[in-house]
């Protein structure tokens, strides 16, 4: 089985909470790795933050979508939390350490995605 046969097989029957978490996990290693990057490696600590503010304001647009079925309030807190990272991220291209926020945020919404019981075999 080819590697996109198998990418096309699993995109199909992944649920979506699941893909989202993925996502997530993949954005957050990336912002941790940047946090602890040197100084003046500007260039991986940009495309981290870029990537991490890409995938918010990804997640704001589908909210705002008339299409979105999620419950108003919800939808609402998500394009909140887009716009708080958005500007939190130009604080973190400046200040390294204000990373942690946007780290945070990103985990606390990962343990909302993890199916019910995960939480408790995990620790």
């Amino acid at each position: 089985m080819s590697l996109q046969a198998y990418q096309a097989a699993s995109n199909r029957s992944e649920d979506p909470r699941a893909t989202e978490y993925r996502l997530f996990a993949h954005v957050t290693r990336g912002l941790m790795t940047a946090k602890d990057t040197p100084k003046d490696d500007i260039k991986s600590r940009m495309e981290a933050l870029d990537l991490n503010r890409r995938m918010w304001s990804n997640f704001a647009t589908d909210c705002a979508s008339e299409e979105n079925q999620l419950p108003d309030q919800l939808r609402a807190s998500i394009i909140s939390l887009s716009l708080f990272v958005s500007k939190h991220t130009s604080v973190a291209m400046r200040d390294p350490s204000a990373i942690d926020d946007l780290v945070d945020i990103n985990r606390m919404i990962m343990q909302g995605l993890m199916p019910q019981g995960a939480g408790a075999a995990a620790g």
